[in-house]
Protein backbone atom coordinates (compact mmCIF):
# COMPACT_ATOMS: atom_id res chain seq x y z
CA UNK A 1 0.00 0.00 0.00
CA UNK A 2 1.44 3.37 -1.14
CA UNK A 3 2.32 5.62 2.08
CA UNK A 4 4.04 9.20 2.70
CA UNK A 5 5.64 9.89 5.77
CA UNK A 6 4.81 13.21 7.29
CA UNK A 7 6.72 15.19 9.62
CA UNK A 8 6.59 18.80 11.17
CA UNK A 9 9.33 21.22 10.72
CA UNK A 10 10.85 20.79 14.09
CA UNK A 11 11.20 17.10 13.32
CA UNK A 12 13.12 17.27 9.92
CA UNK A 13 16.99 16.74 11.42
CA UNK A 14 16.06 13.32 13.24
CA UNK A 15 13.65 12.18 10.72
CA UNK A 16 16.75 12.46 7.98
CA UNK A 17 18.69 11.12 10.52
CA UNK A 18 16.50 8.12 10.45
CA UNK A 19 16.59 7.64 7.01
CA UNK A 20 20.00 7.55 6.87
CA UNK A 21 20.66 5.06 9.22
CA UNK A 22 18.05 3.22 7.59
CA UNK A 23 20.05 3.19 4.12
CA UNK A 24 17.70 5.81 2.46
CA UNK A 25 19.51 8.79 2.90
CA UNK A 26 17.26 10.33 -0.04
CA UNK A 27 14.24 8.80 1.29
CA UNK A 28 11.29 11.63 0.79
CA UNK A 29 8.93 12.91 3.48
CA UNK A 30 6.07 15.99 3.52
CA UNK A 31 7.25 18.48 5.90
CA UNK A 32 4.15 20.36 7.94
CA UNK A 33 4.65 23.89 9.81
CA UNK A 34 5.12 23.01 13.78
CA UNK A 35 3.18 22.92 15.87
CA UNK A 36 -0.01 20.59 15.07
CA UNK A 37 -1.55 19.91 18.79
CA UNK A 38 -2.81 23.26 19.27
CA UNK A 39 -4.45 23.72 15.92
CA UNK A 40 -8.37 23.72 16.14
CA UNK A 41 -10.11 21.14 13.23
CA UNK A 42 -9.63 24.63 10.78
CA UNK A 43 -6.30 24.98 11.16
CA UNK A 44 -5.46 21.05 10.89
CA UNK A 45 -7.20 21.42 7.38
CA UNK A 46 -5.59 24.54 6.63
CA UNK A 47 -2.82 22.51 7.14
CA UNK A 48 -3.68 19.38 4.80
CA UNK A 49 -4.71 21.16 2.01
CA UNK A 50 -1.63 22.47 1.66
CA UNK A 51 0.38 19.39 2.35
CA UNK A 52 -1.59 17.70 -0.56
CA UNK A 53 0.66 18.58 -3.48
CA UNK A 54 3.89 17.27 -1.52
CA UNK A 55 2.23 14.40 -0.71
CA UNK A 56 0.96 13.59 -4.73
CA UNK A 57 4.34 14.38 -5.96
CA UNK A 58 6.13 11.64 -3.28
CA UNK A 59 3.14 9.10 -5.03
CA UNK A 60 4.15 9.89 -8.31
CA UNK A 61 0.61 11.69 -9.28
CA UNK A 62 1.47 13.02 -12.31
CA UNK A 63 0.96 16.87 -12.52
CA UNK A 64 0.81 17.13 -8.67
Amino acid sequence: MPAVSLCTDAFTAAAGAMARVQGHPDFPYAVLPHPLASLDRDGVAARADAIVPRVLAILGVPDA
